[in-house]
């Protein structure tokens, strides 16, 4: 049945509810794993050399995110796929593309292991790290690179059953991971529970053995038929080379969507160390709260992005339109509401992480916290439609708002608001909310051409 217009603001009282029902538990599970990185970071701020702690931490969060890159690619593709046949009902269909996205996620994995170790120490020296803070932020790396299959298959599973309309299960093996995720590292960490003390590398360590722990309850319940019509087979199998063209022809944009936001954080960091270290230690706890107020909006993007998938494979062009707008309102609420929280508790906040806000580093830390918090309901908006457009396939435009906003507006506009203009710092951090308006009225121009839809129909 076509979906029939009705408030709010036009959209079906029913689809906004099953986006809601379906975005929550999406919300939830991103929020456990910042969550579980916020209290990493706070622990680590309760060690000797906290400081140094803090900075390698700053600089390696911003590799951590090219952990993400191929994967993101090979995720968006089966999310697009297995929420078209989904929608048109086809459920060897849905196995086959899951079967063959955890082949590819091998591969990937292994390149992605072998360039990470390799290249770690030059990424952190390239930053701008001094030689202590290289060390330790290499050996936060390393456990992280080796076993990143374990991160990429939690990734891919959750993504797979969202295209199905099933987020509860991964919420489930969430909640029981991350909390293994902040036992193991609270004495990894700290040395307590009779574990050794291995500081910032104890952080990587505890967070490789909860992600294997959550692939292994993943595979055990998706082999007992708990998800009707989806099963996870792990072994060898030929690669079916049309199909995983598809795959990365429709995820390669979104990965290379991220290369240009790394691009851009890495040359945000590299502003910022010639600022001063000390705004890169208040860019890495900023960055933890910007992951947790981002989390909820993507899980909204992640939701309306399948649900916009099912509606195309069913060819309810209609629907898609319906679920578009109900995700641009609830994103835009809930980062609204983030937003303001940010502002009004920004020191009280950073006290989490035992900085006090007269400091330096808690003087910078509230000023990025601030900025970051006017932002929000632009990015409310504009998170809601890149998942239209995922979801739906086009991802080549998604790419094209990311260039513009990113590499034409974001970093030169950083560069000269920090240096030209003298405002420094926080020139850097404040070209991110303007560039996240330019990206937003982009969308809202791509969704009333609807060319979107056309992609989406073709997939």
């Amino acid at each position: 049945m076509k979906a029939h217009a009705g408030p709010p603001f036009g959209v079906d009282r029913t689809i906004f509810r099953r986006l809601f029902d379906l975005a929550m538990p999406i919300v939830g599970l991103n929020v456990l794993s910042v969550i579980t990185l916020a209290v990493d970071t706070a622990m680590c701020g309760r060690l000797v050399d906290a400081e140094e702690a803090l900075t390698a931490l700053g600089f390696a969060s911003q590799l951590i995110f090219l952990l993400m890159v191929a994967m993101l690619g090979l995720t968006v593709g089966t999310v697009a796929f297995v929420a078209r046949a989904h929608g048109a009902g086809e459920t060897d269909r849905i196995n086959h593309v899951l079967h063959q996205s955890i082949l590819l996620t091998y591969l990937v994995s292994i390149v992605v292991a072998v360039v990470g170790n390799l290249g770690a120490s030059v990424a952190m020296e390239w930053l701008g790290a001094d030689t202590e803070v290289r060390d330790l932020g290499v050996g936060y790396l390393r456990p992280l690179f080796t076993f990143t299959v374990f991160y990429y298959l939690n990734m891919l599973f959750a993504a797979a059953l969202r295209a199905v309309g099933n987020t509860m299960v991964p919420l489930a093996i969430a909640v029981v991971s991350n909390l293994l995720n902040i036992v193991l590292n609270y004495g990894l960490i700290l040395g307590r529970l009779g574990l050794p003390a291995l500081g910032v590398k104890g952080a990587a360590w505890g967070t490789v053995i909860a992600q294997a722990a959550a692939v292994a309850m993943m595979v055990l319940i998706l082999r007992r038929d708990v998800v009707p019509g989806m099963r996870a087979f792990l072994g060898p199998a030929r690669i079916d080379r049309p199909l995983a063209n598809d795959l990365f022809r429709v995820g390669a944009p979104a990965a290379l969507d991220m290369v240009i936001l790394n691009v851009a954080f890495l040359s945000i960091v590299g502003m910022l160390a010639r600022v001063a270290q000390v705004t890169v230690a208040a860019h890495g706890i900023g960055l933890r709260i910007q992951s947790l107020a981002f989390v909820p909006g993507l899980g909204v993007s992640q939701a309306t992005g399948a649900m916009v998938g099912n509606a195309l494979g069913a060819s309810n062009i209609p629907e898609a339109r319906h679920v578009v707008r109900a995700g641009v309102i609830l994103s835009t609420i809930i980062m609204t509401t983030i937003g303001l929280t940010i502002i009004v508790g920004a020191e009280p906040i950073i006290a989490i992480f035992d900085v006090d806000p007269t400091t330096e580093l808690g003087r910078y830390a509230v000023t990025w916290m601030r900025i970051l918090g006017w932002g929000m309901p632009i990015v409310g908006v504009h998170i809601a439609l890149v998942g239209m457009l995922r979801g739906a396939g086009a991802t080549n435009t998604s790419l094209l708002i990311n260039v513009v906003g990113t590499l034409v507006v974001q970093v030169p506009l950083s560069w000269f608001l920090g240096f030209v203009v003298g405002w420094g710092a926080f020139g850097i951090w404040v070209a991110l909310p303007i560039s996240f308006f330019v990206r937003m009225c982009l969308g809202i121009w791509a969704y009333r051409l609807g060319g979107w839809a056309k992609a989406g129909a073709s997939v």
